[in-house]
């Protein structure tokens, strides 16, 4: 199967594999769902023709190719989501011969059995790969290839086959800039130890702002909610405690706030809260861990810091940045546009062998 050719531009037939515990797009919390939509509606948009493996309760205006009826969170009845990837990667194994490369977002599911047959594959690993037993699956496939979403996430097993690095990007228009005042610090995203909102009501209030938190509880973060962080919060004017927000709700949300806080504690990959404050003119405050300094330009867009007390000082600071300019280097750097585009260029040189292949046994 050949690529479309038009005008001198090569379409290249897509497939992208996302995980299937949310919908893509994803209803609320879904870092790696929401990378994967941006993406493949990008790549609709720049004239590629794709298929979108997922779950059949997404949105998509790619061809979607449904894994199951709905996602896995959503379904309280599964018991055992390994065999459901397992089934997934085996049917998608079938269609292989109907693209011209496919995009896996589940780790490490595909590599044995994709990395058998001749059609390019890639998988972008959106997770820490600091545990032993990653490090030690990954290294049994020294030459399949992977794309890191920062040069930080690598750290770890520093040899595999990295064909390149691809900073997530999100739509240039889903998150604006809105009207109003900024009387408050902001915590958005998922409440876990890692995650360190417990630093983020310290830093607010000995900086002297309201902090308000719209975040995710996992049932497995449950008790560390109930027990560290809920004490926290009850009882405390200062602290307001949102729940889990959607796109729609987070423009108000975050350019109502003064400054995003992103106090983590854990080498963190990307950080999608990092841009989707960007986007909305908010500057953020971020400790000095994974992906952080290659996300955030410091004095620009946030300021980067190692401990609560810079986190503090910090705080005032960020009263003294433009608002315009964050929001200009969130265009510039973290549109879907450029990350498809840089994606476009893996699929490129990946396929091209396969290409002569081609052409030599036509």
């Amino acid at each position: 199967m050949q690529p479309i050719v038009k005008l001198g531009q090569i379409f290249m037939r897509i497939a992208q594999i996302s995980p299937l515990f949310e919908a893509v797009p994803p209803k609320l919390y879904g870092g790696t769902e929401r990378v994967v939509y941006s993406l493949t509606e990008e790549l609709v948009a720049m004239g590629h023709d794709v298929t979108l493996f997922a779950s059949g309760d997404s949105i998509t205006s790619a061809t979607l190719a449904p894994m199951r009826a709905q996602a896995l969170r959503l379904d309280p009845s599964v018991r055992d989501w390994v065999s459901i990837y397992h089934r997934m990667v085996e049917m998608i194994y079938r269609r292989k011969d109907e693209f011209d490369v496919l995009h896996f977002h589940i780790d490490y599911f595909p590599l044995s059995l994709f990395g058998r047959q001749k059609v390019p594959f890639l998988t972008t690993l959106h997770g820490r790969l600091d545990l032993p037993e990653f490090i030690e699956t990954y290294n049994t496939f020294p030459d399949a290839p992977f794309v890191s979403i920062s040069d930080s996430q690598r750290r770890p097993i520093p040899r595999l086959n990295w064909v390149r690095t691809v900073l997530h990007g999100m739509p240039a228009n889903l998150l604006t800039p809105q009207p109003g005042k900024q009387d408050y610090a902001a915590f958005l995203g998922r409440i876990s130890p890692e995650k360190g909102v417990d630093k983020a009501i310290r830093i607010a209030g000995k900086a002297g702002l309201k902090l308000k938190i719209a975040a995710k509880v996992d049932n497995a973060d449950r008790d560390y909610y109930e027990t560290e962080i809920r004490p926290l919060i009850d009882g405390n004017p200062d602290v307001e405690f949102v729940g889990e927000i959607n796109d729609g709700q987070k423009p108000a949300f975050l350019s109502g706030a003064q400054v995003l806080l992103f106090p983590i504690d854990w080498p963190e990959p990307f950080g999608l809260v990092m841009i989707e404050s960007m986007a909305c003119g908010t500057p953020v405050i971020a400790f000095n861990c994974g992906s952080v300094p290659e996300v955030i330009d410091h004095g620009l867009t946030g300021f980067i810091v190692t401990n609560e007390a810079e986190a503090v000082a910090a705080v005032a600071k960020t009263r003294g940045l433009d608002r315009t300019a964050v929001r200009a280097t969130f265009e510039r750097r973290f549109t879907s546009r450029r990350m498809a585009e840089d994606y476009v260029n893996v699929y490129e040189a990946l396929a091209q062998p396969a290409r002569r292949l081609r052409a030599v046994t036509a």
